[in-house]
């Protein structure tokens, strides 16, 4: 596409094309097009980075911790297992271009949106507002879905992220009870620590902002750290021979797909962390906040998956820590520190609830706003423990959710709400655009039918009846 604009005798370069357009003999010049950052800037000088009002901006450093956090969860624990189910030559191969697939799906969701600034005059979007705002901006086939792309998002993003809460509350409980018990050499109802914990949870999701919440996840990635720091303790010591280990195994590779995009997955938090950046524009670019992020989650997480599986081989566990001594202090050591890094996550994963509930109902709180805020926070918080203590076992049934919003959330919308940018700009030489896009499409829908699958074995599994004596396998000693 090119942009016409009349030429009333003023000298320019020769790089210009120029022809007469038929009619009034009117000379024009001919220019290529420029791109919606360049077209708004000439015209209106708006640049929605410069206009944009943080009342609490957050730093490069402070969203990187963020995005850190978010992406080092729980999930972690489980990268031992998928090697075990991809070999470890193809787990170093299927780890990467999983994370390059889940790093490119959240670029494409953040440069839509900056293109989206342009275009209507605002500066900062949610998720559910930048594909609203490109369904209602696109072609004329796709301007009704609007409303239906909106609430779907918002939907799933609530129903993923308020369960996400109810799990890691069973899984800071699940943590101390362990250690509680070795200690204490006395059984301890699980609900009653869930019960204990509310009080806790409710302080730190009063924590105002991301801005406050910064230091919060740093001590997260602390304590995450020092956890894996000391499982990584036992997983180098008595090291088997590499040949010892499967390089290469396809037969199980969906397993591997299912456990590692819903580890690194973290659609949800990309748009809050970028809005309330002091310098957006540096979340994007090779070394931007989202590739500095995403590469060293990466690497923990290959390293982690092929020394866990070269340790313990198959007899590996769901997660790496059931593998480690509970009798040994640093085992329990890493059980506490994880279950306190838990804790600490808590707040980032409760601010993507909190952002959605919150837009829904301040334009009716406008006469004591911050208490209504506050009471929304208590009561969200209030919900997510009473569904923790009433179904203790729900990590199953929040794979389930998982599988389903993550890969549609994380993979096919982002790529969908590209298409729909790019409608009248071009798809790029050859269509590219639409090539590699139909191929992460595909991924996407790959992980959502292996990912349920997975999830609902995992709720036979917990909800079934129990397997008889004769039939409980008896785990190697690799």
């Amino acid at each position: 596409m090119v942009n016409v604009v009349p030429d009333n005798g003023a000298k320019h370069g020769p790089q210009e094309m120029e022809q007469f357009l038929p009619g009034d003999g009117t000379k024009y010049k001919i220019q290529p097009r420029k791109s919606d950052a360049e077209q708004a800037l000439a015209n209106n000088d708006f640049d929605p980075f410069a206009m944009r009002d943080n009342e609490h901006p957050t730093t490069d450093r402070e969203t990187l911790t963020h995005l850190l956090k978010a992406s080092l969860g729980t999930g972690i624990l489980g990268m031992p297992i998928a090697f075990m189910y991809s070999g470890l030559v193809m787990g170093i191969i299927s780890t990467i271009i999983t994370a390059i697939v889940c790093t490119h799906c959240s670029y494409v969701l953040v440069k839509c949106g900056h293109k989206l600034y342009y275009r209507t005059r605002r500066t900062k979007m949610t998720f559910a507002e930048i594909a609203e705002t490109a369904f209602q901006r696109g072609p004329k086939w796709c301007r009704p879905f609007a409303p239906v792309a909106k609430f779907s998002i918002l939907f799933g993003l609530f129903l993923t992220y308020f369960g996400t809460c109810s799990v890691y509350t069973v899984i800071v409980a699940k943590n101390f009870e362990q250690v509680l018990e070795h200690w204490l050499k006395f059984d301890i109802d699980s609900r009653v620590l869930i019960a204990i914990l509310l009080i806790p949870l409710i302080i730190i999701a009063w924590v105002p902002n991301l801005k406050y919440l910064a230091p919060v996840s740093m001590i997260a990635n602390v304590f995450m750290g020092l956890g894996l720091l000391l499982t990584f303790y036992y997983l180098v010591q008595d090291l088997p021979s590499i040949a010892d280990r499967e390089l290469f195994t396809f037969g199980t590779l969906p397993n591997f797909f299912s456990i590692t995009i819903f580890a690194m997955e973290a659609i949800g938090v990309v748009m809050p962390l970028e809005n309330n950046m002091k310098t957006p524009k540096n979340f994007l670019g090779i070394c931007g906040v989202l590739s500095q992020g995403m590469s060293g989650v990466t690497l923990i997480y290959m390293l982690l998956g092929f020394l866990g599986y070269l340790r313990y081989g198959d007899a590996t566990h769901d997660s790496i820590t059931l593998n480690l001594p509970t009798e040994e202090w640093p085992a329990q050591a890493v059980k506490i520190l994880i279950g306190l890094a838990v804790y600490c996550t808590f707040g980032l994963q409760f601010y993507v609830c909190l952002e959605i509930g919150w837009d829904a109902i301040k334009e009716k709180c406008t006469k004591r706003p911050i208490f209504v805020n506050y009471v929304l926070r208590t009561v969200l918080v209030t919900a997510a423990v009473v569904l923790a203590i009433s179904v203790p076992t729900i990590g199953p049934f929040m794979g389930l959710i998982g599988a389903f919003c993550f890969s549609i959330l994380g993979l096919i919308f982002p790529v969908f709400i590209e298409i729909i940018v790019h409608w009248d700009t071009g798809f790029g030489a050859g269509n590219w655009i639409i090539w590699k896009n139909i191929i992460i499409t595909l991924c996407g829908i790959f992980a959502l039918v292996f990912g349920t699958q997975s999830a609902i074995k995992d709720i036979m599994a917990t909800y079934g009846p129990a397997p008889t004596p004769a039939t409980i396998p008896v785990p190697s000693t690799a």
